[in-house]
């Protein structure tokens, strides 16, 4: 008896497997099952596909010319293709999107996307059933209205615009397609090209955990005002003023010095300290943070950011910009809590070695906002708020006792982009350059004694380009070592130089955890690129060291 029960049920779970792959295969073909099931397919695409893209052009002198298409059927892209500098014309690419269970038989899916003068067509193998479909611009659109096309990995599920020659698509499943767009532009508008993504919406993909390496030893690299724009952008007091016997290119030189000091010094985790984007050389951002993304992704190298005064002047936002930069590859950023002002207040812990679950370093990264809210009384730049202090403090203090479980010395640093006051005190020893006023905010809410209050051993910030000094700051009644308030050094040529020769340069926080020493020291572009320059300990035994002595007054040569 038992085994004839089990027999049956042997043949029927067979015979239930048989029958769905039979519908699962007919249904790929010939849409058998219903909507209401068939969106709970595995293969289904919850989102929206794309049925078709075109490009409307427009002009002012032309009073019946239009890039506004029924908004009922089209999804416009809001980046003008000429990105506004075209005294004359404007033109814009426009999607039509369907979710997949609103399909209709009549309805084709968009699975390929190309720009060129040439028909696709006559040299590239396509499906039987789907053709190429020329639009304006060279775009080329591959339909096909066979069925469940929309669940294959071909299946186009979102477009998007990039600009310039040397743009680069970072996220998952996207890819640039073809040449840019044949558009009758200005040589020094930055080209526009079509970037697609196909198939399911991947999700973000899993960032890695910061660690202390086996080592014992953890590298961090803070890039300071990169200045990246749409396009190559123009150098700025470049030194010198020409780049590998041509004209000096703003972003691929910074970006070629970025790389090879990722490749030589290959830091566990890097800083992005604020203005990676030129408000005014970058209105379409996106394309300036992909630059920068690309290169770290490629190396493998996980990294934070925050903002400075810059990177919001162009077409996004704070909270867009992060919102694009937390789904990266590597990134670490992180938006940090809607209801303390500010983009970009949060934490990253960076783990001890081997597979310890105990933090061994604690990164605070905070969002000093742009220019003053209040310029009648208080001109220049904005400030850190009361509100983020707080913040400050109570993750700190919250997170103290879990720290002590570290057998080792715990340390906090912390990273922002505009100094603070204390920065600018003439009477304080530091260690670099200090060639340019301090930018600081005039309204000072003291953060400086919150970081020391709370343990925190080394401040970095960036801004002000041609300072590149470590500061120390003592405790005001006994004297002793308090707090190390570094630049980083601007790095990027999009950036303003100059200062008697200003070199771009790149600072380094060198952390050993066997002895809870932080040794600091920057890197040129040029001249003395093998250098270790100004190399300093700021830290031994997880305390703040004293500033060197001032090296002796050099003596008069004789008469």
């Amino acid at each position: 008896m038992t085994r004839r029960i089990v027999r049956t049920i042997t043949q029927l779970s067979a015979a239930a497997l048989l029958a769905f792959v039979v519908i699962f295969l007919l249904d790929r073909n010939f849409r058998l099952l219903p909507n209401a099931v068939h969106e709970y397919m595995p293969q289904h695409n919850h989102g929206l596909v794309v049925t078709d893209v075109t490009i409307t052009t427009c002009n002012k002198v032309n009073i019946f010319s239009s890039c506004k298409l029924d908004p009922d059927l089209w999804h416009r892209i809001d980046k003008n293709l000429y990105l506004g500098n075209a005294w004359m014309s404007s033109a814009y690419v426009h999607v039509q999107r369907k979710k997949e269970e609103d399909l209709t038989a009549d309805d084709k899916v968009v699975i390929d996307v190309k720009v060129g003068t040439l028909d696709p067509s006559d040299s590239a193998k396509q499906p039987p059933d789907a053709r190429w479909e020329s639009r304006p611009a060279g775009l080329w659109i591959l339909r096909s209205a066979k069925p469940h096309v929309s669940d294959s990995k071909d299946a186009v599920t979102a477009v998007d615009v990039l600009f310039g020659d040397d743009a680069y698509e970072v996220r998952p499943g996207w890819g640039i397609r073809g040449v840019a767009f044949l558009l009758d532009a200005n040589r020094d508008i930055p080209s526009a090209h079509i970037t697609i993504r196909r198939g399911v919406h991947e999700e973000p993909p899993k960032q890695p955990t910061p660690r202390v390496r086996d080592n014992g030893k953890f590298k961090i690299m803070q890039l300071a005002d990169l200045h990246l724009s749409t396009g190559v952008g123009h150098c700025r007091d470049a030194v010198p003023d020409e780049y590998e016997g041509g004209p000096c290119e703003a972003d691929p030189r910074t970006l070629d010095f970025v790389s090879r000091l990722l490749e030589e010094e290959k830091p566990d985790l890097v800083v992005l300290s604020g203005d990676q984007v030129n408000g005014d050389t970058a209105p379409d951002a996106q394309t300036a943070i992909f630059k920068y993304a690309h290169l770290l992704i490629k190396h493998k190298v996980p990294y934070v950011s925050i903002f400075g005064n810059h990177d919001d002047e162009g077409s996004l936002p704070r909270a867009g910009q992060m919102a694009l930069i937390e789904q990266l590859p590597y990134s670490l950023s992180r938006a940090g809590p809607d209801d303390i002002d500010g983009v970009g207040n949060y934490v990253v812990e960076v783990l001890a070695q081997g597979g310890s679950k105990h933090s061994a370093l604690t990164l605070y990264l905070l969002d000093t906002h742009s220019y003053s809210p209040d310029e009648r009384h208080w001109s220049g730049y904005d400030w850190i708020k009361p509100n983020q202090i707080e913040w400050f403090r109570q993750t700190a203090s919250s997170l103290k006792k879990k720290h002590q479980e570290y057998t080792h010395i715990h340390m906090d640093l912390a990273f922002i982009h505009i100094p603070l006051p204390e920065y600018a005190i003439p009477e304080n020893r530091y260690v670099g350059e200090w060639r340019e006023g301090v930018t600081a905010p005039l309204y000072n809410t003291h953060f400086r004694d919150a970081l020391v209050e709370e343990g925190v051993v080394m401040v970095s910030c960036g801004h002000d380009h041609a300072n590149e000094y470590c500061m120390l700051s003592t405790d005001e009644e006994k004297g002793s070592p308090a707090l190390w308030m570094c630049y980083g050094g601007g790095s990027g040529f999009g950036g303003y130089g100059g200062y008697n020769g200003y070199v771009r340069r790149v600072r380094f926080f060198d952390i050993d955890m066997n002895t809870a020493r932080i040794t600091t020291y920057k890197r040129l572009e040029y001249g003395e690129t093998e250098k270790r320059i100004d190399q300093q300990i700021i830290v031994d035994g997880g305390n703040v060291v004293p500033a060197p002595e001032p090296p002796p007054p050099e003596e008069a040569a004789p008469a």
